[in-house]
């Protein structure tokens, strides 16, 4: 027998509706690329979105239709992000940190039709211009006073908007119709494409919502979204914020240390979300100015694994960490942080513990790990296998690419993260590696991220990383990779194995060390194995330049 109650389709156009009538208080700031500050709220937002949903159609653009945008975070950018998949079409998202053949290829790929970018980017887009869709109509995201001379034949973003009606009734869409696209960074081959909806959508940011984020960040919730608008829908944040009526505080470009500790304070930030690689720079600027900005009290932490040592330091100094773990194809938040209050009162070490781990499931996110054997492995802490994930906000399948779905799904139709995990009895999830980057050493495994961490901890290190390397006796040992905080004061690495020696086994110990201005990134901030894997190609094992074999 089923139920008797109403259902409505689940939108995104929902949330802005309602965040223009019942938080119409909320603020949305801007440091825009023209250089100035901008103000806005919901309501007037709401207006605008109307405006440019009516300019998208004027300019063709159907249900189905992939829109592009390559932009920094601002409230023009989020205005796309809804008056793109209000009216039914698809609102692609491009990293600009993509290398300028992924560029190209993702927009083959999408076929997108117009392409909505920055000032930043035009001088980029003028060089790609004839490998890119020849068809595809640009837009530049600013005013005419700031329109610059170009050869992309670019319609200017306001001039659209000028006459358009700010009212109107949103399309009665299929909450399964297509709201955004979102492209892997192709570290293993092309970039994958994951295609959201607008049930999906909804429901991640519902989900977010219950799961341990807003708690934390309270009532009066300012935050600052560092994770970018062009990186998995800014965490969701473009929904959520709406929804629970938060101010946003969107940083431009300029993401340095520096200036989001000038912008935090100014602005009132109370919550920030981003990237450890940001975090760390924050952290610089912290020590500079002898303390954290003044309302900044909350922090999410995602993309990829913090250190310990990182999430003490702002523990210390008054902010609380909130370690999360996802992926693009989770929408993409799948795990959280938060700690329960009932242990508030317990020891800081162990608080701090609890914290490391990627913490416990999101509301609707289900976790597997499964063994070498393809057998699923308890959930005791101590078994490990290749993490899997489902729910209502985790892909299906990729974009136009079978062959990387079939390899994706298992059987039961999970999605395989590529992760090494292990899960307690009491949830909490522990990520070990990335498959392919796990060493095997004599037929024993040696977790890169724990000896990365320890290493970051030490006061000499800015940053660390653990690769593989061959070896004739023992298969493949750990060589650790760093980038010292001051080249005349740099750490030995016997300074950092006594530091491990308190965790790790001293055959899991990196046996040698190499220093680097800097490490390599991924699109998406994250360091890029792959890459440091190539530029050290040609680095030799000290025992065979010894002739030693062990």
């Amino acid at each position: 027998m089923k139920g008797l109650m109403m259902h409505r389709p689940l939108l995104i156009s929902g949330l802005l509706d309602y965040a223009a009538e019942v938080h119409d208080h909320a603020t949305i700031v801007s440091r825009r690329v023209e250089g100035d500050i901008h103000r806005t709220d919901y309501r007037q937002m709401q207006a605008r979105v109307a405006q440019m949903s009516f300019a998208l159609e004027q300019l063709g653009i159907v249900l189905g239709d992939r829109v592009a945008t390559l932009a920094w975070n601002g409230y023009r950018h989020m205005e796309l992000y809804f008056a793109i998949s209000n009216i039914g079409a698809i609102c692609h998202t491009i990293n600009p940190r993509l290398s300028a053949e992924q560029l190209i290829y993702i927009t083959h790929h999408a076929a997108d039709r117009i392409l909505f970018t920055d000032l930043t980017f035009v001088p980029v887009l003028e060089k790609l211009r004839d490998q890119l869709p020849a068809d595809m109509r640009y837009v530049i995201m600013t005013d005419a006073a700031h329109m610059p001379e170009t050869t992309l034949d670019a319609l200017c973003y306001e001039d659209l908007l000028d006459g358009q009606p700010t009212k109107r009734d949103w399309p009665d869409l299929d909450e399964e119709t297509a709201a955004a696209l979102c492209y892997t960074s192709g570290t293993t081959g092309e970039p994958k494409g994951v295609l959201y909806t607008h049930r999906s959508s909804v429901l991640h940011a519902l989900q977010t919502g219950v799961s341990g984020f807003v708690a934390d960040m309270g009532r009066d919730a300012r935050i600052l979204p560092v994770v970018p608008l062009f990186h998995v829908n800014a965490w969701g944040l473009p929904y959520l914020a709406p929804m629970m009526g938060a101010d946003l505080v969107h940083p431009g470009p300029a993401l340095d240390g520096e200036s989001l500790w000038t912008l935090m304070e100014t602005e009132g930030v109370t919550s920030a979300w981003g990237v450890p690689t940001i975090w760390q720079g924050l952290l610089g600027a912290i020590e500079k100015h002898g303390r954290k900005p003044a309302a900044l009290r909350h922090m999410v932490v995602g993309g990829s694994a913090a250190p310990r040592s990182m999430i003490e330091a702002y523990e210390k100094v008054g902010v609380t960490v909130n370690h999360a773990w996802g992926m693009t194809e989770m929408s993409p938040i799948g795990s959280h942080g938060a700690l329960p209050w009932q242990i508030d009162g317990a020891p800081f070490d162990e608080r701090m513990a609890l914290k490391s781990t990627q913490g416990r499931r999101a509301f609707g996110v289900e976790f597997k790990i499964v063994g070498d054997d393809g057998q699923r492995q308890p959930h005791d802490g101590k078994a490990k296998g290749e993490l899997y994930v489902r729910g209502n906000n985790i892909t299906s399948g990729y974009y136009n690419n079978e062959a990387a779905t079939a390899k994706a799904m298992d059987a039961e139709g999970w999605f395989g993260t590529g992760d090494v995990a292990s899960i307690r009895d009491d949830g909490y999830l522990q990520l070990h590696d990335r498959a392919k980057d796990l060493i095997k050493s004599g037929g024993e495994w040696i977790s890169s991220i724990d000896v990365e961490n320890i290493a970051a901890a030490h006061p000499k290190v800015a940053q660390a990383a653990v690769i593989a390397v061959p070896h004739p006796k023992w298969d493949e040992r750990p060589l650790l990779v760093v980038v010292p905080k001051s080249d005349d004061d740099r750490p030995t690495l016997d300074e950092l194995h006594q530091l491990m020696l308190h965790s790790l086994a001293r055959w899991q110990l990196p046996d040698d060390i190499v220093y680097v201005a800097q490490l390599p990134m991924t699109a998406t901030g994250k360091i890029s194995k792959l890459t440091l894997r190539d530029q050290l190609g040609e680095y030799v094992h000290p025992d065979l330049r010894t002739g030693e074999n062990g």
